[in-house]
């Protein structure tokens, strides 16, 4: 007796493919900038306005900008009049801070020394960020042999001490005015800046958005300026800030130096080497520049910390 088998039949699944023209996709010829870095930056801000710390450091800085500014507001007296009978003289009406050797009022000094301070640092600072951030976008997003040849004349240049490359180069030069000080902190001052807005840039540039951009159609250049360079400003931002409080010194220290500012510009780095002259004597005149300098590079110092904060999507996230 056989057993007769039944052959299996399996069920067969259908699958329907659509054509070509029958698939609705939507099609687009620009990057989407509703994900933009706007919400960045309003996020950023919330918390810049919430950090006592931005709040205190700027109420400094705004203070310091009006002194530098306007210093006639603060005082009425001229910071280079001299009367010798008044050499070394303590405190008195109209003079909180006493006259130096020379008969010159202190505090009309200190105020005014403030102008050449933040000048000196407002325009190198602005200088190196505009030449030293120029090269360091351009070398990180560009790469190849620009960034090799770049980045070798970047190390060139960290192999210089900031400050003993200012003085060589101030005390070969015979006129030491503003712009010359400004233009010789700038060559020694852009590596920093041009490394870290490449560093920024190299990790931008690969992005999604940045490929999308390109694959649309968008040229490398124009993409640099719309996309990568307003997403890598946060580290930017912050290194300029505290670069500003650094230069601000810098000035201080080589006109201290006597290679800085000449003595016929007012200059807290000035006041400060003559008041250190006299300090064994016991007065305090070194004190009155030296606290206005402090508190101005401090100012700077905690804002660079608070934009930080703030930029830093790692520290936002603690």
């Amino acid at each position: 007796m056989s057993e007769s088998v039944e052959p299996t039949t399996r069920a067969t699944q259908q699958y329907f493919v659509a054509g070509p023209s029958e698939v609705e996709v939507a099609v687009t010829d620009s990057v989407d900038e509703s994900e933009s870095p706007s919400g960045f930056w309003k996020d950023a801000w919330g918390n810049l306005r919430r950090s006592p710390l931005f709040i205190i450091s700027g109420l400094l800085i705004v203070f310091v900008i009006v002194v530098a500014l306007f210093p006639g507001l603060f005082t009425s007296q001229d910071p280079r009049y001299c009367n010798g009978d008044f050499s070394m003289a303590g405190r008195m009406p109209g003079h909180p801070f006493g006259f130096d050797l020379q008969g010159c009022d202190v505090y009309a000094r200190t105020v005014y020394g403030a102008r050449a301070s933040v000048t000196v640092g407002v325009l190198s600072t602005l200088a190196v960020l505009l030449f030293g951030g120029i090269l360091g976008a351009l070398a990180g997003f560009y790469g190849g042999w620009l960034d090799s040849l770049l980045s070798r004349v970047t190390d060139i240049f960290f192999g210089i001490p900031l400050i003993l490359g200012a003085i060589v180069l101030l005390q070969v030069l015979r006129d030491r005015n503003t712009w010359v000080v400004v233009g010789i902190i700038a060559v020694f001052g852009w590596p920093q800046i041009a490394r870290i807005t490449r560093g920024a840039v190299l990790s931008v540039k690969n992005a999604d958005f940045i490929t999308a951009a390109t694959s649309l159609g968008v040229s490398r250049f124009r993409t640099l300026l719309r996309h990568v360079i307003p997403n890598s400003l946060g580290p930017v931002i912050v290194t300029t800030t505290i670069t500003l409080g650094v230069f601000v010194t810098l000035e201080a220290t080589l006109s201290y130096l006597g290679v800085g500012l000449p003595p016929s510009v007012v200059s807290w780095g000035g006041d400060i080497s003559t008041g250190q002259s006299r300090l064994r004597s016991g007065s305090p005149i070194l004190f009155y520049p030296a606290t206005a300098l402090a508190i101005t590079v401090l100012a700077f110092m905690m804002m660079g910390d608070a934009l930080s904060a703030a930029l830093d999507p790692k520290s936002r996230k603690r």
